[in-house]
């Protein structure tokens, strides 16, 4: 098998075919970690509690479970619990205490409808993300006090299955991605094969593909159906002077059998044999003459019409062998993950069949075990069907693996289990809970839960200067009266126009004999448009841009205003209406915003763009991220991306060199962080025609009139800067989160809002650390 890797996230949306690169580029999800790892042990003794949020989810979305995931690891730290599953917290034994601000009522939609007011919030907190929106009691989930579950046993499923996983949670199986993708119900083969589609998605060898001119097609061409024979497969590569080749290939019959099991000469020079992994040595190829043309001979006189091909992370071996066969099973992608990552094979033989395999005490792993344990693994999903599967809750297990080993899986399903409250008694403190009397919920009657219920806000606030000092670990809840839904849904409505107005630029007047070719190559050159049209209303033409981001439409802005193109000196600039007469200064408030001040934004990235930063990451100092958007329809990298670096300063200087003469880039700081890039996809594309007015509805008429303290915008800035002034007097290493939990109702539901940092959070001055996650889907980073 290939080394085996850890698929970050993103963000995202499937990776393309990863290029292989010498082992010091290679491996980038298990550098983050040892990364990480590395630092905690590395670091100077004057420490300080810090936060990382390489996020791993395509849309920067964080559950309310994960949120007590970090919360629970905040009070007790790894001694007792596994890392956040979504940011990494360093030297958590540092933290003084932690703070919750939860402003109810509030959502995403109403932190950046007055995005303005709220000053303090966005300077301040460096880390935001998004909530999905909230349950009926959203303290309950992200505390923990909703997740007492059964403990049982599991029921066995095959003769020598799962020791490890002993116990089960009871879990909501509807919103396992194995049940979302398959259904509950048991499903035939035919169901488990990767459609054409989804083998170009994830870059299987496809025929007619410009990569796959040489390829060899196996000549399966037969009527599949759910009684064709399976045959697991399993290849073993070295690094040769062309990259890696096919060094070992293993083919098992459905019945167990090996049918084949055969060393392979590379036709190139062999740099490295990647013996770890490969288990081959230079002496064990030494006497082979079996050359990659033999065995894909082999293949296709072994393979019945109808074969079946079952792997792990086949496209890898199926590259290797250079063939291209259509009926295919892979059991990183039938084993459906969250948020796009994929499982082990060693983690899914243990957890699934009771095996061990790939054992650190042997040399390499074993192709021939390994094409076994796949087919095992696709006959079990047949068999069993994806309920079983469910509920295992594999994802859970694998979360727990992956930061420490445990005992046995009742241990980790009690840690699951453990509330806030409990980890907080555990260490003999308690909770401290600040809320309006009538907005007291479950919490407020735990036990270990010091509840003061306030009158109003204001009295809230004041205990909560007096009293927050007193305990370790504090929530305190403000509440705000929801809009009414016809203000909720003009507000939204509004906020889509705006954006979309702020993406817009007109650029002209141009020569009525231009060249509108090139002019429309100049225009996409600065990011992806999504519309382009030519305004003839005018006595000389113009065009209208409408952009995907808005980092592209500003930089139109800033490189094309008053240049003189096609022989005219043309104005862009963006549609004046209600909606964008303060875009200028919320253009630089974006800017500034604490999370954008690190980040760039650069065009023109071709598709060898990552390789080439990798190589040269001794030019890019403190570059932590690598943002890849893709195509969700065609799968493939859009010509721009974001990089994320740990300070303003290394950031200018990679801008500096990016759009200098060697890259020849265009680029810029950005302006909208990913959270947001995620959300405003979701949104449906409103426009309307310059110049027609969206008039206020009567409610928020009469209140801007009356300028009441309760108007949703004075509200804003009043208590963002009451709240700053609470930030200010917690002491240095407090860990605080603000949560804008979103709303739910039966007119329908917006998502929440979080933001978090440290108080005096210092910034790391380890140089050269490149923390990597290669696509906005997450999805680049294979596991074999």
């Amino acid at each position: 098998m290939e080394p085996e890797r850890e698929r970050s996230g993103s963000t995202f949306k499937k990776g393309r075919k990863r290029r292989r690169i010498p082992s010091k580029l290679v491996g980038a999800a298990e550098a983050m970690r040892s990364r990480w790892d590395l630092e905690e042990r590395q670091q100077p003794v004057a420490k300080k509690a810090r936060l990382s949020t390489i996020l791993f989810a395509e849309n920067c979305e964080v559950t309310h479970g994960q949120l007590c995931e970090l919360l629970k690891y905040a009070v007790l730290g790894k001694s007792s619990f596994p890392k956040p599953s979504w940011c990494q917290l360093f030297h958590q034994n540092h933290l003084k205490n932690v703070v919750v601000f939860i402003l109810q009522g509030l959502s995403q939609l109403h932190f950046y409808k007055f995005y303005l007011e709220f000053g303090f919030l966005r300077k301040a907190f460096k880390h935001k993300f998004r909530l999905p929106p909230p349950s009926s009691d959203f303290l309950a989930d992200i505390i923990g006090l909703q997740k007492k579950q059964i403990i049982g046993n599991l029921p066995k499923a095959m003769e020598g299955s799962l020791h490890f996983a002993s116990s089960k949670i009871s879990i909501n199986l509807q919103k396992d991605p194995i049940i979302q993708k398959y259904g509950s119900k048991k499903v035939g083969l035919t169901r488990c094969l990767l459609t054409k589609e989804e083998m170009k998605t994830y870059h299987f060898p496809l025929q007619g593909f410009p990569d796959c001119e040489n390829f060899v097609p196996t000549k399966c061409n037969g009527s599949v159906t759910d009684n064709s024979p399976l045959f697991g497969l399993d290849c073993e590569m070295c690094l040769t002077s062309k990259g890696r080749e096919l060094t070992r290939i293993s083919l098992v019959a459905e019945g167990g059998g090996c049918v084949m099991d055969e060393l392979v000469k590379p036709d190139n020079k062999i740099v490295d044999y990647l013996t770890s992994f490969s288990g081959i040595t230079k002496k064990i190829l030494k006497p082979v003459t079996t050359k990659l043309k033999d065995v894909q001979r082999q293949l296709k006189i072994l393979l019945p019409p109808d074969a079946v091909l079952v792997g792990h992370s086949l496209d890898l071996d199926l590259r290797a062998l250079k063939m291209i066969h259509p009926y295919v099973i892979d059991t990183s992608l039938l084993y459906v993950r969250e948020q796009g990552r994929r499982f082990k094979l060693r983690f899914l033989a243990k957890a699934i069949l009771g095996k061990d395999i790939q054992c650190p005490d042997r040399l390499g792993h074993d192709a021939t075990e390994d094409a076994r344990t796949t087919l095992e693994l696709a006959r079990y999903f047949l068999k069993y069907g994806p309920k079983k599967i469910a509920e295992l809750n594999l994802e859970a297990l694998a979360r727990h693996q992956e930061s420490q080993e445990p005992r046995n899986t009742a241990e980790v399903v009690q840690q699951l289990n453990t509330s806030v409250l409990e980890c907080l008694d555990s260490v003999g403190q308690k909770l401290l809970f600040l809320t309006r009397e009538a907005d007291a919920s479950a919490l407020s009657s735990s036990k270990n839960c010091q509840t003061i219920k306030c009158l109003s806000n204001k009295e809230v606030l004041e205990q909560a200067r007096v009293e927050i000092p007193l305990f370790p670990f504090s929530i305190v809840q403000f509440s705000f009266e929801p809009f009414s839904p016809n203000l909720t849904e003009e507000m939204n409505k509004r906020i889509k126009i705006k954006w979309t107005e702020m993406s817009t630029v007109y650029a002209g007047p141009f020569n009525k004999n231009c060249n509108l070719r090139a002019l429309k190559r100049l225009f996409k050159s600065f990011g992806p448009v999504r519309s382009m049209t030519l305004v003839l209303e005018t006595h000389q033409p113009h065009l209208c841009i409408q952009y995907e981001v808005l980092e592209a439409a500003q930089l139109a802005i800033e490189s094309l205003d008053g240049v003189l193109v096609e022989g005219s000196c043309i104005k862009v600039q963006r549609p004046v209406t209600e909606l964008t007469l303060d875009c200028d200064t919320l253009v630089n408030e974006l800017e500034q915003d604490s999370e954008n001040r690190g980040t760039i934004y650069l065009s023109g990235v071709s598709e060898t763009f990552k390789e080439h930063l990798l190589q040269q990451c001794s030019l890019f100092l403190g570059l932590e991220a690598m943002i890849l958007p893709k195509d969700l329809k065609s799968g493939k990298h859009k010509r721009y991306c974001f990089l994320r670096f740990k300070t303003f300063g290394s950031a200018q200087r990679a801008l500096n060199i990016l759009t200098g003469k060697d890259w020849k880039l265009k680029g810029r700081h950005a302006l909208t962080p990913r959270h947001l890039h995620a959300w405003l996809r979701g949104l449906p594309h409103e426009s309307r025609l310059p110049g027609v007015r969206v008039i206020p509805p009567p409610s928020e008429q009469e209140a801007l009139q009356m300028l009441k303290v309760d108007h949703p915008k004075i509200a804003a800035w009043h208590w963002g800067r009451k709240i700053g002034k609470l930030y200010h007097n917690l002491c240095s290493g407090t860990l605080c989160l603000i949560l804008l939990p979103g709303t739910k109702s039966t007119h329908g539901s917006l998502s929440g809002l979080g933001l978090m940092g440290i108080k005096d959070e210092e910034e790391s001055t380890t140089p050269n650390m490149c923390l990597w996650t290669a696509d906005l889907s997450c999805k680049a980073l294979r596991t074999s």
